[in-house]
């Protein structure tokens, strides 16, 4: 890991088209990798800045991820439609859904599952609807630590548009960060964008701008529609405006880069 000051980078703005991501479908799980991941190999396309893992998955109901391994991995989950069924070797259970901020942290090694069977857990009826959520995984500044769980609801925090500290490690967002990552270069915010409606991108060496739902105007950039990213060397605090109806971007912030 590698910390980064403005002055020895050379600020840039790297489309990423949604049509253009790796893409896996399994029959159960659609899914869209912004980065290298599983059997899709890019070497020139492995992180940016922290980022190491950014996936656009679809699951269908009953279905989902078995009991699977992670280590020294702060994991951060968005759901934008449906639940998300987690349970881990550490004793957590819940159901994860829109306006949930959630993290796990790996650290010296946990197991858990990600399905689409919340009525397995709460009892309620069997459903027929896709779970829609975004992974994303950056490294933790320190190894070998305990693993951890965090949640907190922030819906009534997003409607009121502007941009919210969903998961952080960073000292200046102690104090209004919904969940805590293990690395104190990252950040990750969020907003839910009404149609004119814009945020102010935070200024810092890496941001990395994904629209989840919607479209975006990206101050001099260009439009961007649901799927697609920006990744920002030296950002400058650009405007983001929702256009054409609302919109839900996730924004990283960091300080760092790797290698």
């Amino acid at each position: 890991m590698t910390t980064s000051s403005t002055a020895s980078l050379t600020p840039s703005v790297d489309l990423r088209r949604s049509a253009d991501r790796f893409a896996t479908d399994l029959g159960w799980l659609d899914s869209s990798h912004s980065f290298s991941f599983g059997h899709h190999r890019d070497p020139a396309n492995t992180h940016f800045g922290l980022l190491l893992v950014s996936n656009d998955d679809v699951v269908a109901p009953g279905t989902g991820f078995e009991t699977h391994p992670h280590r020294d991995m702060e994991i951060v989950t968005w759901v934008l439609d449906g639940g998300l069924v987690h349970q881990d070797s550490e004793g957590h259970s819940g159901v994860i859904q829109p306006g949930l901020a959630q993290r796990m942290s790996a650290g010296t090694g946990i197991l858990h599952s990600e399905k689409n069977d919340s009525w397995r857990l709460t009892g309620g009826d069997t459903h027929t609807d896709p779970v829609h959520f975004i992974q994303m995984w950056v490294v933790p500044d320190t190894q070998r630590l305990a693993p951890g769980y965090e949640q907190l609801d922030i819906t009534a925090e997003l409607q009121a548009g502007g941009l919210v500290t969903v998961a952080s490690g960073m000292a200046k967002h102690a104090d209004d960060r919904a969940i805590r990552i293990q690395n104190q270069y990252a950040g990750l915010l969020a907003a839910r964008l009404a149609d004119g409606g814009s945020v102010e991108l935070p200024a810092a060496p890496f941001v990395h701008l994904f629209v989840a739902r919607g479209a975006v105007e990206l101050e001099g950039a260009g439009t961007l529609e649901t799927g697609d990213a920006a990744r920002i060397t030296v950002s400058e605090g650009q405007r983001v405006t929702a256009v054409g109806g609302d919109a839900e971007v996730l924004v990283w912030e960091m300080h760092a880069t790797l290698g």
